[in-house]
């Protein structure tokens, strides 16, 4: 059975709320689990892989337009 991997709509914020948003959303979660992150601010580019690299959790980003698509594994 899989499951789709919650997913945080922050398209629009500007940081740190996309950011903040995922480490709400992270802190609930077990580790291995999934969350996708969407954004718009080019800022969350740098300041989500850093958070992620800083806390453990892998992170893998594509784009799709100017949509920023941030793929974590919580660590």
């Amino acid at each position: 059975m899989t499951t789709e991997p919650d997913t945080i709509d922050a398209r629009g914020l500007k940081c740190p709320l996309p950011v903040l948003k995922m480490e709400k959303r992270l802190a609930g979660l077990p580790p291995g689990a999934s969350l996708v992150v969407l954004a718009t601010d080019p800022m969350a580019k740098v300041d989500i892989p850093l958070f992620c690299r800083q806390k453990g959790h892998d992170c893998t980003v594509t784009t799709d337009g100017d949509v920023l698509h941030f793929a974590i594994v919580k660590g």
